[in-house]
């Protein structure tokens, strides 16, 4: 699922819901679920954290703006 380059963020959350759907049609055998669970828990997490430092631009942005 993760190549070599830095995936942006839209292609970290598409890669997620790909696996999301995967594993909703429960026919995933054990060994290949537990590893997709765990790539998509890191895309997950990679994704909040990406959302959290844009936030944390735009307000500063706002703030800048403001003064």
């Amino acid at each position: 699922m993760i190549t070599e380059k830095e995936q942006t963020f839209e292609e970290k959350q598409e890669a997620l819901e790909k696996i999301a759907r995967r594993l909703e049609e429960g026919n995933v055998p054990l060994e290949e679920m537990i590893r997709l669970f765990e790539t998509g828990e890191a895309l997950y997490r990679d994704c909040l954290s990406t959302l959290d430092r844009y936030e944390q631009r735009i307000e500063a942005l706002s703030k800048e703006s403001e003064q």
